[in-house]
């Protein structure tokens, strides 16, 4: 009789597993699946087992190697305000048609406030040497958006979508010490350095979950092994990589788990601080374990000036809320005021990472009929 290999996140092994996969696998790694045995303390073997069954199952949606593409690419949170009847008709473009949309999600609000009207958000990289906003341009009359708000990224405070160590978190636990700030300067590339990066960022195949996981991937940019090595760790120097990563599929219903999901509530969360304190915000922001994502990013007079934003998941609205409730708490007591904050919640989703290859991006004009070079910045 033939045993079958438990795939949903409440096995033990798999959480074991899981808790490192998803987000604690910081640059390059030359042996991520050994490093993930080492950290989790299950055997390689089972590791590789139970990731390929997960994959397979569908809890894992993709495995691969992140990039800090805010670093590789100008980019931007993008709200659009779509008329209601072509909501999903957009929905479906920015995620289908455009490999520059990565996350693409359908927001409500509780209450009638300002941006409630900006349903699609999508996040919005396009590769160096063109431009982000003739680019949103381009998207706005393609999906009939009647406005757009480009946000992008002042400062960083929080990146690292790691479900399953997140699951049980009290409101208001966080850091000793607020969080770092990380920049988005853009980081140029030598043409080895994208070779390399071009094969290293791509999601693996089940085929691929094997211990020597990058031989392929050195065959594939023309250098040795060694010299892949060699060329990724100093791009990890460089502060362009990310990290080593499982993405589980949180948000629809898994029927290996009886109609059950990682998390139901996707909560973006904004604040308006005073200009000068968004800097001592977002670090306070940055340090609570809920936090998967916190910036620094202007909102605008659609969004009544807010100028920090942060995502938490959970299983319970109540609980997401409860978490904010002691983030605007924290807030006061660190002594930085905000005279407005709202949640946005998250609906219908669709991830995918978005391509910052230069080269996809003049693929994309030739399949748009648009000229490569009136797109540049």
């Amino acid at each position: 009789m033939t045993q079958t290999v438990p795939v949903w996140i409440d096995d033990p092994t798999n959480a074991a597993i899981l808790a490192i996969s998803e987000d604690r696998l910081q640059g390059f790694q030359l042996d991520p699946f050994g490093a993930i045995a080492e950290r989790s303390g299950v055997d390689v073997a089972t590791v590789l087992e139970r990731v390929v069954a997960m994959l397979r199952s569908g809890t894992i949606r993709r495995v691969r190697q992140t990039l800090m593409a805010t670093n590789l690419a100008a980019g931007a949170l993008c709200a659009w305000q779509v008329p209601p009847e072509r909501l999903d008709a957009a929905f479906d473009w920015l995620f289908r048609e455009d490999p520059f949309s990565g996350h693409v999600v359908i927001r409500t609000t509780d209450a009638a406030v300002p941006g409630a009207n900006y349903r699609l958000w999508t996040t919005l990289k396009v590769p160096q040497g063109f431009s982000l906003e003739k680019h949103a341009a381009f998207l706005a009359r393609t999906i009939g958006a009647e406005a757009y708000r480009l946000m992008p990224a002042k400062a960083l405070f929080a990146l690292g979508v790691g479900h399953v160590r997140r699951r049980g978190i009290e409101p208001g636990a966080r850091a000793d010490v607020p969080a770092e700030m990380k920049d988005t300067a853009i980081v140029e590339l030598d043409a080895l350095e994208w070779r390399v990066l071009a094969a290293l960022k791509r999601e693996l195949t089940v085929a691929e979950i094997v211990r020597g996981v990058w031989a392929p991937r050195a065959r594939e940019a023309g250098v040795s092994l060694a010299e892949f090595g060699r060329v990724a760790t100093a791009l990890s120097a460089k502060g362009v990589i990310g990290r080593f990563s499982t993405f589980l599929e949180h948000v629809k219903p898994s029927a290996e788990a009886g109609g059950r999901s990682v998390t139901r509530y996707n909560a973006l969360f904004h604040w308006k601080v005073p200009a000068g304190r968004e800097l001592d915000a977002g670090r306070e922001l940055g340090r609570h374990y809920i936090m998967t994502h916190a910036y620094w990013r202007e909102g605008g007079p659609e969004f009544r000036g807010v100028n920090i934003m942060g995502v938490a998941h959970g299983t319970e609205k109540e609980t997401v809320l409860a978490h904010k409730a002691a983030i605007d708490e924290h807030l006061r007591e660190a002594g930085i005021a905000f005279d407005y904050t709202n949640v946005f919640w998250g609906g219908r989703s669709e991830i995918k990472p978005s391509e910052i290859a230069p080269a996809a991006y003049v693929e994309f004009c030739a399949a748009h009929h648009l000229e490569p070079e009136t797109m540049r910045s």
